[in-house]
């Protein structure tokens, strides 16, 4: 397991740019992949692979619903044996 963090800036109007990234969030959710989401961006976990895969679609979903440009910032956390959002951020949930 590993952690990408996606943060999509699609170039839309302003009063756009929540619903093109609510269609982003739609997907990850159907992808089913752990998920967590934030004000700024969105948290994955899962295979590399896969998470790679659901960033190159949220560049398309973007594009798909009327984007000019996407401009995604994407981190990624990689730890051989694995990291999971829960033993990251356990220790500041109620």
């Amino acid at each position: 397991m590993i952690h990408v963090s996606l943060q999509v800036l699609p170039v839309v109007p302003e009063n756009q740019i929540y619903s093109v990234v609510d269609k982003v969030i739609e997907f990850i959710e159907k992808s089913g992949v752990r998920y967590e989401v934030g004000p700024m961006e969105t948290t994955m976990e899962g295979e590399l692979d896969v998470l790679l895969k659901i960033v190159k679609e949220a560049q398309e979903i973007c594009v798909n619903e009327g984007a000019s440009r996407v401009v995604s910032i994407v981190k990624i956390d990689y730890k051989p044996e694995g990291v999971t959002i829960d033993e990251k951020v356990a220790k500041y949930r109620k």
